[in-house]
């Protein structure tokens, strides 16, 4: 069993550190929020927690930083065992009724959304925060609150530092939770090992590439952002946060969708992308059937950002019970063309991205974009309007399926990461649930408002039901 045992730390891998660059100003924070409608074993919970840290030591870890030699570096310091005790923020219906909103609030949304977009706006992981911790404590990486609601409800909420939980570990986090959460006696798990960086585990070969190779792609990148057709910004000068909005779809229409994906042989990203294309092109003009565009329509580039999950091809492979992060980025640039329908679109993004993983492009492109991550970061000027949008959209390339049955009086959950530091106008977190879609948006504001996306995600909706062959 020692042998499987990690002490100690190690540095942060070139994507991880571009995520602790990055959450510095917001984007990089996950959140997970659980609605229950009963009343929660506090003490199975704790439990529970505790074992999944003890399976998974990443989870129990620390972020130092140090800007030794004039250069940000970031560190993760690995638990020894046992585990700490897993801390977990209580906040009473007294505290909670802080947050909720009066009844001449305007905008009608559920608690649970409230107080998600509450723990996605919260950062202790800036780097003022993190120089202020001595270097041997460090930040944790994970946090949980519980929130007491009305009518006997409760809301358990999730934080984990986006640089060590990706879209898979998210999912696998509420998943071992959930069976963890089943147990009566709670006994201690083995103590788990923590991967490599992603860097590190890339086959020999796939991410090879010439450095005259690496400047013309980073130049080209930068030449292209130029181009981009973005969505019309409301503010670009106050402080920004993450705001979602969701949407969720009948099985019918679902069914649907899904069918015409497979008819297709292209994944539901590919559809989800063209939907948002076609919906941010039908705001720049004012009239006509946003399925097929006149002339001066055509034109507009967008760029669309898709993050696959790179565990099956690594070596040695991983699977989705080695937590960290593990996704890299495809970008790819479209232009919608004369009396092109959604899913004549769709077809070709996701053509686009099968050549592009075909070419190993999200391997020898990993750097390159993790590159141009940090420099907008640290020159907002070389964007649209000091906007930091480096996209329109961001996509997964695999959709999550949830068909658990409710658990633990389990209502309701949310998922997803924020993005009002750097990143897209608008990241798509796609889940079907029970065999409903269930879309999460998250968006920066006032880049964007509230309603401009209500707008936008309700035209995608109109596209993608309406879009059938």
């Amino acid at each position: 069993m020692s042998d499987r045992i990690i002490t100690g730390g190690r540095p942060m891998g070139k994507t991880e550190q571009s995520w602790c660059k990055a959450v510095s100003c917001g984007t990089g924070t996950t959140v997970l929020s659980l609605l229950l409608s009963k009343p929660l074993n506090i003490t199975h919970l704790h439990n529970a927690l505790q074992n999944l840290q003890n399976s998974h030591p990443i989870l129990a870890s620390k972020i130092t930083y140090s800007s030794a030699a004039g250069a940000a570096a970031f560190s993760l310091i690995i638990p020894s065992t046992p585990v700490p005790p897993f801390k977990l923020n209580s906040f009473p219906l007294s505290s909670t009724s802080k947050l909720l909103p009066t009844s001449n609030n305007a905008v009608s949304l559920s608690h649970l959304h409230i107080i998600h977009e509450h723990e996605m706006n919260i950062n202790p992981w800036s780097i003022p925060n993190l120089s202020s911790t001595s270097s041997s404590s460090g930040v944790p990486v994970f946090f949980g609150s519980l929130y007491e609601l009305p009518e006997g409800k409760c809301a358990v909420v999730f934080r984990l530092h986006t640089a060590v939980c990706d879209r898979t570990t998210a999912v696998g986090v509420l998943r071992e939770l959930k069976e963890l959460m089943k147990e009566v006696e709670m006994e201690n798990s083995c103590f788990g090992k923590v991967s490599l960086v992603i860097e590190d585990l890339v086959p020999v070969g796939k991410a090879k590439k010439a450095i005259w190779a690496h400047g013309l792609d980073i130049l080209g990148y930068s030449v292209n952002s130029l181009r981009f057709t973005n969505l019309k910004f409301k503010d670009v000068s106050e402080p920004r946060c993450s705001q979602v909005v969701r949407l969720q779809l009948s099985k019918q229409d679902t069914s649907q969708i899904l069918a015409d994906c497979k008819l297709r042989g292209i994944k539901l990203c590919g559809a989800l992308a063209a939907a948002g294309v076609m919906a941010a092109q039908s705001g720049q003009r004012n009239s006509g059937d946003p399925l097929q565009y006149k002339q001066n329509s055509v034109g507009n580039k967008y760029a669309i950002v898709t993050l696959t999950d790179c565990r099956t091809d690594l070596e040695p492979p991983l699977s989705s019970h080695n937590f960290g992060f593990y996704h890299s980025a495809i970008m790819t640039m479209h232009v919608v063309k004369r009396g092109e329908t959604v899913w004549d679109l769709a077809e070709r993004i996701y053509t686009s991205l099968s050549n592009s993983k075909l070419s190993n492009k999200h391997f020898t492109d990993m750097s390159d974009l993790n590159f141009l991550m940090c420099k907008a970061i640290e020159n907002p000027s070389l964007t649209p309007h000091s906007s930091l949008r480096t996209s329109l959209m961001c996509v997964f390339e695999d959709t999550v399926v949830d068909n658990s049955e409710s658990q633990f009086g389990l209502e309701d959950f949310i998922g997803c990461a924020s993005t009002h530091g750097v990143g897209p106008s608008i990241a798509v977190f796609d889940t079907i649930r029970d065999g409903k879609l269930d879309i999460v948006f998250v968006y920066p504001s006032p880049l964007h408002s509230r309603e401009q996306m209500g707008r936008m995600v309700e035209e995608m909706k109109r596209v993608l039901v309406e879009g059938r062959t």
